[in-house]
């Protein structure tokens, strides 16, 4: 995993969850963490500069996405890397 995902990672677990790391779905599906949040399955995912085109998500990333949402039952919840340098600055 990457720093940018460690640190994704322990703000989760900072705020009272707990993620499991690089989980694999019953359908083959590889998150970078799930948490439960009331009974609701969240899949977190860290989107680094890969899973974009400028700030757009590439064509694979929203596959995805909608894949485990609607296959998996699994809302996801995607941390891009320039949302998350501009929560780091700001704070």
């Amino acid at each position: 995993s990457s720093k940018f995902q460690r640190d994704v990672i322990s703000e989760i677990i900072f705020i009272g969850l707990v993620p499991e790391e690089e989980k694999l779905t019953e359908k083959g599906y590889r998150l970078d963490a799930l948490v439960e949040v009331d009974g609701t399955k969240i899949g977190i995912e860290v989107d680094g500069p890969s899973h974009f085109i400028g700030e757009k998500p590439t064509g694979s990333t929203i596959l995805k996405h909608r894949q485990v949402t609607n296959i998996e039952r699994i809302k996801i919840v995607s941390v891009s890397y320039w949302e998350w340098r501009k929560l780091k600055r700001d704070r």
